[in-house]
């Protein structure tokens, strides 16, 4: 384990379409967080184009890293190691930023830590909870992962329950698409859903038979575009604000439930929130009042820590880095890297 009294770690990340870059000191202080968002780009085709994202990455990653720098006022000397997001994600998307951070780091002679995009999410709640410490539950909620991960200590990961099927933000997405609402989903269903009755319409709650920890989402996508689709035939008017309303409970209960079962069956006393979806308003809300509840501690976190950023790599990679966690320059990028896997 390395000794030194200050660990400065630079960050980046590129697994999907923000390109960002931070300065993480002792895996709780963030020096700085720049994200450069291509939203707008992607929203003009209803996703993320994996092109796209790889070409804006190329073109923005040498400012972003060089704001970063100068946001936190410290020179490359003072930094102690260099950590990367190398999966999962779009592969094109995580090379560009593999790349540059392997070549910073050759270039300035600084250690290189892979880091997991996931396991960064989970990390990010080190930031603002100075008292948080495994053990503890992580409801990982995002575009491409819906994962329950007790976090039996730092850099250790045990998956308790995944999605069999669509992932919790993807839904959010395509439910979105279905009611005319466009990309990206979840912050327009979140603002939406508060205009209309969360029991107006009764979707379905999937349950995985032999597996209580797991979810699965594609019923409950499919229950709501035959609702409208059926709708639509009898030439019947739908109220928008009911169906994502009504959507979002349906998302927010499996969720919940799972979380507060699982923290029971493992002993955990500690529930913690990670990935895009945990800016969800209801689902922090729902979150909240079951802790309550089942004695259950809540960690919270601020909506910026939720999307993909920078400073939860940081946070990651100090993590591995005190615990004695390198690369060599043949690192890679991994789409399909699972948690706690190393390569």
């Amino acid at each position: 384990m390395k000794t030194k009294s200050d660990i400065t770690i630079l960050a980046i990340e590129s697994s999907c379409d923000e390109t960002a870059a931070a300065v993480v000191k002792n895996g709780r202080t963030v020096l700085s967080n720049v994200i450069a968002s291509q939203i707008d780009i992607h929203t003009l085709y209803g996703g993320v184009v994996p092109e796209i994202a790889s070409r804006k990455h190329m073109e923005q990653i040498n400012q972003v890293v060089d704001k970063a720098m100068a946001d936190a006022g410290v020179a490359f000397d003072a930094i102690d190691a260099i950590a990367v997001t190398y999966g999962p994600g779009l592969v094109g998307a995580l090379l560009v930023g593999v790349a540059f951070a392997k070549a910073l780091a050759y270039a300035k002679n600084k250690p290189l830590v892979g880091v997991h995009h996931i396991e960064g999410h989970i990390s990010a709640n080190y930031i603002e909870n100075a008292d948080l410490e495994p053990p503890f539950m992580c409801l990982v909620v995002s575009g491409g992962h819906t994962h329950l991960v007790a976090v039996n200590d730092y850099g250790k990961y045990e998956i308790i329950g995944r999605t069999r099927d669509d992932a919790a933000g993807e839904a959010f997405d395509k439910v979105a698409r279905a009611v005319g609402l466009g990309y990206p989903g979840g912050p327009k269903i979140d603002k939406l859903a508060k205009e209309g009755n969360p029991d107006a319409i009764e979707f379905p709650r999937a349950k995985v038979e032999g597996a209580p920890f797991d979810f699965s989402f594609s019923g409950l996508k499919s229950a709501v575009l035959n609702y409208i689709n059926g709708c639509e035939m009898k030439h019947m008017e739908f109220n928008r604000a009911d169906v994502v309303a009504s959507f979002q409970k349906s998302v927010t209960d499996s969720l919940v439930t799972r979380a507060i079962a699982a923290a029971k069956e493992k002993g955990m006393n500690k529930l913690a929130l990670a990935g895009g979806v945990a800016a969800n308003s209801a689902l922090k809300a729902a979150v909240e009042e079951a802790c309550k509840e089942n004695d259950i501690r809540y960690y919270k976190i601020s909506p910026v820590y939720c999307t993909d950023n920078a400073a939860m790599i940081g946070v990651a990679g100090y993590y591995e880095y005190i615990n004695g966690v390198s690369d060599d320059l043949s690192l890679n990028a991994i789409p399909n890297l699972k948690i706690g896997e190393r390569k």
